[in-house]
C-alpha cells in the first residue's frame, strides 16, 4: 500500500480524495490536518493525520510518505501564502523525501491567467504553482478542472490538454481523477483540463497517456 499525503483533507474535494483512497485496494491516505479537532475527525475512520500548515513549514510532513495530492486552497482568502506558496513549500518537502509522484488540483485557466475576466490573481497563483511543480523534478500530474460543483459525480469526464471551452463538472468526478492520476504510467509530468463528458475516468486517463 503506498501512503498517499492529502493536503486540503479537510476541504469539500480533499475529503472526497481521501475517502476514495481510503476505499482503495492500492493506497492507504494521510490526512494533512491544521487542527486538534480535525485530527480526531479522521483517526475516528482509522485514517492516519499529520500536522501541517501551508503557511509555515510543512518539511515534516513527507516524511514516509510515497506520493502527494494537492487539493489544498485558501478559497480566494490567502492565495499567495497558500495557493501559491503553500503548494511551493510542499513541493520541497517532496523533492528532498523523494516523494514518486506529485498529482496538483490546478484550475481551468491556470496556464493563462492572462486572459482570464475573473478570479485573475487566483489563477496566476495556481499557474505560478504549477510552473514551479514543472521545473522541480519531482514527477507530476496537473489536473486542471472548470467549474466545481456539488452534484453527484457520473464517472464521465471529457479530458485533452486543452479544452477550449468552458463548463463545470462535480467535485466527486475531479477527486476521482486525481486519484486515478496517482497510478505512475498516467499523464506523467503532464498537465490536462477536465469537464463533465462521455468517457469513463479511468478510460480517458488511460488514453491521454497513450496520446501523450
Amino acid at each position: 500500500m503506498e501512503k498517499i499525503l492529502v493536503a486540503g483533507a479537510t476541504g469539500t474535494t480533499g475529503q472526497k480524495v481521501v475517502n476514495l483512497l481510503k476505499d482503495s485496494q492500492q493506497y492507504e491516505p494521510v490526512a494533512m490536518v491544521r487542527k486538534e479537532e480535525q485530527k480526531s475527525q479522521f483517526e475516528q475512520q482509522g485514517i492516519q493525520t499529520v500536522w501541517g500548515d501551508l503557511t509555515q513549514d510543512v518539511s515534516n510532513t513527507t516524511q514516509g510518505i510515497d506520493k502527494v495530492v494537492f487539493a489544498a486552497g485558501s478559497g480566494g482568502k490567502d492565495v499567495h501564502n497558500v495557493d501559491q506558496e503553500g503548494a511551493k513549500k510542499l513541493i520541497d518537502a517532496s523533492k528532498k523525501q523523494r516523494v514518486k509522484k506529485f498529482v496538483m488540483l490546478s484550475s481551468m485557466g491556470a496556464d493563462k491567467p492572462e486572459e482570464a475576466t475573473q478570479i485573475q490573481e487566483y489563477l496566476q497563483a495556481k499557474h505560478n504553482a504549477d510552473q514551479y511543480l514543472d521545473i522541480s523534478g519531482v514527477d507530476f500530474t496537473i489536473v486542471r478542472p472548470g467549474s466545481l460543483t456539488n452534484n453527484e459525480g457520473i464517472g464521465k469526464i471529457k479530458l485533452e490538454k486543452k479544452l477550449n471551452e468552458q463548463g463545470e463538472i462535480p467535485r466527486w468526478d475531479v477527486a476521482r481523477t486525481l486519484v486515478k492520476s496517482l497510478d505512475n504510467n498516467v499523464a506523467r509530468n503532464q498537465a490536462f483540463e477536465i469537464l463533465t463528458g462521455d468517457t469513463q475516468i479511468e478510460k480517458a486517463v488511460q488514453e491521454f497517456q497513450v496520446l501523450s
